[in-house]
Order: structure tokens, then sequence, then C-alpha cells
């Protein structure tokens, strides 16, 4: 699959930017979905798109290489993004933040702040498969407050997750190729239909260009709510994600715990 990748090979270089006020927000609509005459056809390309406030990358001093995304929880600092991005080699990930609506080439790629990750959760048959437990390719992260002491989901706002969703919905995939296939260094969308991925039970699959290397831990939301996220694809035009059910909802629940609430 063409997003796991070691960590290494992130190249874009970023600029650190501290945490500024902003609105918060309820479960933010994306400027993509449809609009009130009617939804429009399925995407079969991503666009450049405004983004999601909730939706960001993962980066460190040398660049960002995964986009995750806010979601909604009592203490109001979890992020979900896919396992692959934060755990490898037997080890989670150090020393990193989230930056969410990162816009790389802005005067202020990171208007709201980097929040700096604390804990890692990723399933325990991730911990002992890795790759080969793709059924179990999602994470959550805790994230530190800002230095006025704010959640993340006070500043941004979040999604509310849905653990039972079906594979065949009409959803919106925002996320950030890394810079060398993404030169404006910000957001991509497409708003499309899923269906079942024959290939690994209980996921789905769209069919949309345009998500490459960087994208992975993409929120899919389908009315609003996050039901997976960007895991994989054998293509350049097919994505898949694990469709988040009760496995996910109890390693969530691990998160809410680490993060205090």
């Amino acid at each position: 699959m063409r997003w796991k990748r070691p960590l290494l090979w992130i190249v874009a270089v970023v600029t650190t930017a501290t945490a500024c006020g902003g609105p918060s927000h309820s479960a933010p609509r994306p400027d993509v979905e449809a609009a009130a005459s009617g939804p429009p056809a399925p995407q079969r390309s991503a666009a450049p798109s405004a983004g999601l406030p909730t939706v960001g990358v993962l980066l460190d001093e040398d660049g960002h290489w995964c986009t995750a995304s806010v979601v909604d929880s009592p203490k109001g600092n979890v992020v979900a993004t896919a396992a692959h991005c934060v755990y490898a080699d037997g080890a989670a990930s150090a020393d990193f933040s989230f930056a969410p609506a990162y816009r790389g080439k802005g005067k202020n790629p990171a208007p709201y702040g980097r929040w700096k990750v604390r804990t890692v959760q990723v399933a325990d048959a991730w911990k002992a498969a890795g790759d080969d437990a793709d059924a179990h390719d999602y994470a959550f992260l805790t994230l530190d407050p800002d230095g006025r002491g704010r959640q993340v989901q006070q500043v941004v706002g979040a999604a509310r997750p849905d653990w039972a969703s079906g594979p065949e919905r009409r959803v919106t995939v925002v996320g950030y190729p890394n810079k060398d296939r993404n030169p404006a260094d910000g957001p991509i969308a497409c708003t499309t239909d899923t269906r079942r991925d024959p290939d690994l039970a209980g996921s789905m699959l769209m069919e949309c260009g345009g998500f490459f290397d960087g994208t992975s831990g993409s929120p899919w939301l389908a009315d609003g709510r996050l039901i997976g996220v960007l895991s994989g694809g054998d293509t350049d035009t097919e994505s898949t994600a694990v469709l988040f059910d009760a496995r996910t909802k109890a390693l969530y629940d691990r998160a809410v715990k680490a993060s205090g609430a």
C-alpha cells in the first residue's frame, strides 16, 4: 500500500507558530459539501480546498507526514489518524505535534498553533502485527493544552464519531498530500460515494484521485460525522478506510481515559 512508509520520507519543511485565538466551531461543515439545491455528482478527483479548522497535519522539526483530525471527546483533546502514521517498528512516534488548518505556503502556516502530542493509542493487534493488521489501522492521540491552557477542541471544534456506519455512504475526505505532490502545501478535499472494500472485511473504498502520500489519517466524514480515517489504497485513484466500530470505540475510550477526562 502506497501510504505505509517510514516516517523518514518527510521532506516538507514547516514553520513553527504559536497558538492564537480563533472562534469555536461545532461540527463545522466542509466547503465541498452539497449545496442546498441538491447533491452534486460524486467527484472523481480531489481539488484544493479551504479545508476544515478541525483537520490538520502531524509534524515535527523535519516537516509533516500524515493528516489527522479532532474527534469529539469529553476533555476536548483527542485527534484521530492512521496507526501506521504513528506506530512502526514496535514503537510509537515521539516529539511531534498536530497543526490544525495547516497551510504551508501562508504567512502563518499554523494559524491555530502546534499542539504537542502527549499519548499515542493504537490497537494491541497493530502493536503485535503492524502492517499485517490492516483491520486495525487507526489511532487516537491525546494533546497537551496550548500556552493559554485551552484544549484543541475548544479552539477549532470537533467531529462526532459514528461507531456503527455502513460502508455505502456519501463522504467528504480532507487531507494534506506531501509537498512534492502538492506544491501549494494546503488541504485537498473530495466528496464522493463509498462502497464495501472487497479485499478487507469491515473496510470501505472510494475512487477519487489525488490522495497521495501524506493523506493517510484523513477523516472520512459522512453527514458531518467521522466514520473512518484513510489508511491505504492500491492505486492512485483508490483509497480505503477501516469503518469505525466497537473495537475502534474501545480504543477511543482508552484515549479518553489517557486524556484525564
